[in-house]
């Protein structure tokens, strides 16, 4: 797993590639939740994550609630395929912003 950040203004677009899973999970949790505390919109673009467990799924939702409690903005962008059926499955299609 990788992730890279780009900046303009107060939102933060994480670009997160690999594997979402339990061995890296923890990782993302920690340097996503420090992007979310230095932004006011946090833009998670999965186009290259391979594969998504549900502890990746945990560490999404986390996000969001944190946002989402702080008054903050949160998307998903370009989920792969594999999050997109994922999200669909586990309903979170109905609770995420997802833009192409």
């Amino acid at each position: 797993m990788k992730i890279t950040q780009n900046i303009e203004d107060d939102t933060i677009e994480a670009l997160v590639s690999g594997r979402l899973d339990t061995v890296t999970a923890p990782e993302a949790e920690l340097i996503l939740r420090g992007m979310a505390d230095q932004c006011n919109q946090l833009i998670l673009n999965l186009e290259d994550v391979s594969y998504i467990s549900s502890a990746g799924l945990r560490v999404v939702l986390l996000l969001l609630k944190i946002m989402t409690a702080a008054g903050k903005k949160m998307s998903v962008k370009k989920p792969s395929e594999f999050c997109r059926q994922v999200f669909a499955a586990t309903g979170m299609d109905g609770i995420l912003t997802i833009v192409s």
